[in-house]
């Protein structure tokens, strides 16, 4: 039986710190198995940093963590074979919570190389494992003693420390677990946890065993023959790709990476590895993924550590908005494992963080696009959701990004945008001088007005992107002297000034009879009826909306705020009828006003389809005419 060496009080400043613990320092119990096996990487970290400043000579063996559970007797069991602790120095690092054990450890070797690297703290952390013990025991022995201790508290501030026997170097922390936590003497819930906190801690970690078939000769037909054997699980890779060099990894190790991360992902357009050591230290590796237009169902899938130990996926103050959408790791020992909303928002090392990202995303494009512009243009596709939320979002990254974003046309070409200013300004300029980028928001839609602009000479370019109405609104604050217009658009011809002027064949009394057929024909204030001239290849009739108000309804819908009351107005249409037009001449032509206007209705009708804006019961009033007209 051991002997009772000591009883005493943990150092501490109040008798309610283990109820604190449980309520508010930790919000989620399952953080327990995290601090303990990182204080268990800290523990074989120490003893490794020994070695390398020859303070320590001993074989190091195994260094491998091992987690149990014993379900019987309701205990889990965090092992490890690292620096280990004497008696005196568990009353020092566990009795007085928050002494750093790594603070007197870096001061006792601080003359040696690197000893700043030690990491690791005894505190707050271990305390962590009584959020779900009724009692912890640590049995711990130093590697540079033959005698162990064992440590044991119930949760209150009184403890007891006594001489053991352990066989090995190193600590075992038992907990007896409570019955309300009971849910993590499970193998599946600890190894969900292990999984998700410790998959790339530098120590091998072991969880129970695992089957695996192996070949075992053959059989008398020379064919294979295959035994089960029996191997440690090994739960984590303890050297993952972010922690290499770059000049060590091919692109396969960081495509197999990528897969390792997102199993079920596309693999991913392009990465940067992130490597800094100073003003803070930064380590990472971002991939761009393919993007679909929903682009909030691909947000969080960027996680966050420390020294390799999960911390979070929710990185939104860490990384910009616009650069969540990328995937993969970002390391950094300056954010504490306990990390607060609150202190993310304040803290002047994460702030450098988010802006060295954002430097970092910049270059990298522009490298690509001064590099090959060709594979950059294939992909910009994909990438430039990323681009334009950038340019919308943070001024420092539209600066750099206005040299590489490009433009894509109908004709499938791509202009910078300068170079697009450049190209259209001699044709698409109005008479104050702005270089209309006449658009497309749906150019299945929009087929015959595409058509139409072509024709005329116009250059007309593809903005059909869930951000793109906001994308022009930036960008015509930003470009001197540039207006953007929809290609079915209201106001085109009165803002094309190279437009020659066509005359109308149709006397003014016949234009005013005209509109007057078409007003009745749609019975509709909210449609807006003009009558002017174009070529008689020109569409009989057009309708469309002004530029302002469906710019602004369709920022209502991506954007909300102060555009959300636009989505409750009515929608106000501009019907324009093209006197010169054959079927404006058959309208006039006819004898019956019944007759005209029904030839009317339809000539509107038909404009209404091509915009798909026609539905319901007039879509079938629609087609019950044309077979009638169409039987006459």
């Amino acid at each position: 039986m051991a002997e009772t060496m000591e009883k005493g009080t943990i150092s501490i400043n109040t008798e309610n710190i283990f109820p604190i613990i449980k309520k508010f320092l930790y919000s989620d119990h399952e953080i327990f198995l995290r601090e303990l096996v990182s204080n268990a990487v800290d523990a074989t970290q120490k003893l490794r940093k020994l070695v390398s400043m020859g303070e320590f000579s001993g074989e190091l063996g195994d260094l491998r963590i091992e987690v149990s559970f014993d379900k019987k007797k309701k205990t889990i069991t965090v092992s490890d074979k690292g620096i280990g602790m004497t008696a005196d120095e568990i009353k020092k690092y566990i009795n007085q919570i928050a002494f750093s054990g790594a603070t007197e450890f870096i001061e006792k070797f601080k003359d040696k190389a690197d000893a700043k690297d030690i990491i690791g703290k005894f505190g707050l952390g271990f305390y962590s494992a009584f959020m779900v013990s009724d009692k912890v025991d640590v049995l711990s022995r130093s590697y540079n003693s033959a005698e162990a201790a064992r440590w044991t508290c119930d949760g209150s501030t009184e403890f007891t420390l006594t001489a053991d026997q352990k066989d090995d170097r190193g600590t075992d922390v038992i907990l007896h677990i409570n019955k309300d936590s009971e849910e993590f003497l499970d193998e599946f819930r600890i190894k969900g946890i292990l999984e998700k906190y410790c998959k790339f801690l530098p120590v091998e970690i072991k969880f129970g065993t695992r089957e695996e078939r192996e070949e075992d000769g053959v059989d008398k037909d020379n064919k294979p023959k295959y035994k089960t054997v029996t191997k440690d699980r090994i739960i984590n890779n303890p050297s993952p790709l972010w922690a290499k060099s770059p000049t060590d990894l091919t692109d396969e190790d960081y495509l197999a990476f990528y897969k390792e991360l997102y199993p079920f992902g596309e693999p991913p357009l392009f990465w940067i590895h992130l490597n800094v050591d100073y003003p803070f230290t930064l380590t990472g590796v971002l991939y761009f993924p393919k993007v679909k237009n929903d682009f909030e169902l691909n947000r969080n899938k960027i996680q966050l550590y420390s020294r390799q130990v999960f911390i979070t996926d929710e990185v939104k103050d860490v990384v910009p908005d616009f650069l969540m959408l990328l995937h993969g790791v970002l390391d950094s020992p300056d954010i504490p494992l306990n990390v607060s909303r609150s202190y993310l928002q304040s803290d002047s090392n994460v702030k450098k963080i988010s802006q060295h990202i954002t430097k970092k995303v910049a270059d990298k494009l522009q490298e690509m696009f001064k590099k090959d512009r060709a594979d950059f243009e294939k992909k910009w596709d994909d990438i430039n959701i990323f681009v334009k939320y950038g340019m919308i979002s943070d001024e420092k990254f539209y600066d750099r990004a206005k040299e590489f974003a490009l433009f894509k046309t109908t004709q499938n070409k791509y202009y910078t945008f300068d170079d697009y200013r450049n190209y259209i300004k001699d044709l698409q300029t109005d008479k104050d001088g702005n270089v209309i980028h006449l658009y497309t928001s749906d150019a299945g839609k929009q087929h015959s007005f595409i058509e139409t602009a072509n024709l005329k000479a116009y250059d007309v370019l593809i903005l059909d992107g869930v951000l793109d109405s906001h994308f022009i609104n930036t960008l015509e604050q930003k470009l001197d002297k540039v207006q953007f217009r929809r290609v079915d658009s209201d106001t085109i011809d009165k803002l094309i000034v190279k437009d020659e002027k066509v005359e109308s064949v149709m006397s003014q009394a016949d234009q005013d009879k005209l509109k007057g057929l078409f007003e009745k024909a749609i019975n509709n204030p909210a449609m807006s009826v003009t009558i002017d001239s174009h070529a008689p290849d020109h569409l009989p009739v057009t309708v469309t909306m002004s530029e302002w108000a469906r710019r602004m309804k369709d920022m209502a819908k991506t954007g909300g705020g102060m555009y959300g009351f636009m989505g409750s107005m009515p929608d106000q249409y501009s019907v324009s009828v093209n006197s010169n037009h054959a079927m404006a001449s058959k309208i006039i032509a006819e004898t019956e006003e019944s007759r005209q206007v029904e030839l009317a209705k339809q000539a509107f009708d038909l404009a209404l389809l091509s915009q798909g804006l026609l539905t319901g019961a007039d879509l079938t009033s629609f087609i019950k005419r044309s077979v009638q007209l169409a039987s006459q």
